[in-house]
């Protein structure tokens, strides 16, 4: 058996840099000392390290601040906006949608194609997804890494689209899919839309420590959040709520099941029971007190309590997250939800179970995608500093 070696100056720097970044991230505004004091560090390793953050793009320096006494004045450091970018995708049922952020967490550009996805093959939907990359990449920022949210169980250790059912896929490799029809040099990492819009709710939302934030569209996922982390299961399978059988006499669904929640409290359900063809005329509908409207809201609420109950009852989550559609519909569903979660969780006497409306809806899951590759430049800014002095 090999002893450990001790780490290399290399690594050394690259887990400084990240604490560096990190510092300033958290803390805009830092000067150098600042940063040294929050990170252990010694003043000239953090003066050392910004200088090729500034030289790469990555930190700006701001004004310079007030200092009683005598002693020169620090600078204030900020993430720079104009830095590496995080490109997201989001591949969903009905749409292609992409989103720039910047470091700063900023939503720089966002576009949406409605796209009919379940009539197309994977080859022809992935090669729309790379359409709409090349648009985004022609608004002439830098951009350090690119994320694509889908609607489907994917593999954590491969990134492989292992069943999406709403789309009719089986064991595609997405990213290997766009990396062939786009030219990128940057990460590209793939995971399921309902878990990326947790993450965007978590890092730009409500941000709470523990929650479940499901998403209601054509399908209906789940992203569980607990102590500040996604938790995907062991090969992040897991949240596939809408494929909970809430009713074992319901209609067939395209996983194979029948009475999934997704038959039961899926858009494409309520607007079919609402006798509403799009989503803006339910809204319409039910802002007017139609009856049909109202009743397939009800019957949807009346599901997803059904469902919710189960998984709170399950990981004792102390709040819900409504989400996609959901959000939209939040002031028709909210009541039932909370009324059936305080009458079924067994621990609802001592601690109650919150219901919170998403303030980020439909744009949460493509956003998610694009932060979560900005938080990969952040937790390892080393190889972008090298390859932008190259």
């Amino acid at each position: 058996m090999s002893r450990p070696q001790p780490a290399s100056q290399h690594t050394v720097r690259r887990h400084n840099s990240a604490l560096v970044l990190d510092a300033i991230t958290t803390h805009p505004g830092s000067s150098r000392a600042a940063v040294a004091t929050r990170t252990g560090l010694t003043k000239a390793t953090v003066s050392s390290l910004v200088d090729r953050m500034i030289a790469a793009g990555l930190v700006v320096e701001g004004e310079a601040q007030a200092r009683p006494g005598p002693g020169r004045r620090g600078t204030a450091l900020h993430p720079s906006p104009d830095g590496p970018h995080g490109l997201g995708v989001e591949i969903g049922v009905d749409y292609v949608a992409t989103c720039l952020v910047d470091l700063t967490g900023r939503v720089r550009h966002r576009a949406l194609r409605p796209s009919d996805n379940r009539t197309s093959s994977p080859a022809r939907v992935l090669t729309k997804a790379a359409t709409a990359i090349k648009a985004a990449l022609k608004r002439n920022v830098p951009i350090g890494g690119v994320g694509v949210a889908v609607p489907g169980l994917v593999e954590t250790a491969t990134g492989i689209l292992r069943v999406a059912p709403n789309l009719g896929w089986e064991e595609v490799d997405v990213r290997g899919e766009l990396r062939s029809r786009v030219a990128l040099d940057v990460p590209v990492q793939v995971g399921n839309e309902a878990n990326l819009a947790a993450l965007a709710e978590l890092w730009h939302g409500h941000g709470d420590q523990d929650f479940v934030h499901v998403s209601g569209e054509i399908g209906i996922g789940a992203g569980i959040v607990v102590a500040g982390a996604l938790f995907d299961g062991v090969r992040g399978f897991g949240g596939e709520i809408g494929h909970l059988q809430v009713d074992p006499n319901g209609p067939p669904c395209p996983c194979g099941a029948r009475g999934c929640l997704e038959r039961l409290a899926g858009q494409d359900e309520i607007l079919k029971a609402a006798g509403c063809p799009t989503f803006d005329d339910l809204l319409a509908a039910l802002d007017a007190g139609d009856p049909s409207a109202t009743e397939a809201v009800s019957e949807a609420a009346r599901w997803l309590a059904t469902a919710l109950t189960g998984a709170v009852n399950l990981l004792d989550l102390p709040t819900v997250v409504l989400g996609g559609t959901y959000a939209r519909l939040a002031p028709w569903l909210t009541e039932t939800l909370r009324t059936t979660l305080r009458d079924r969780v067994l621990g609802a006497r001592w601690s109650p179970t919150t219901v919170l409306t998403s303030t980020l809806g439909p744009e949460a899951a493509v956003r998610g995608a694009a932060s979560t590759a900005v938080r990969a430049i952040l937790a390892d800014p080393d190889p972008y500093i090298t390859a932008a002095q190259a």
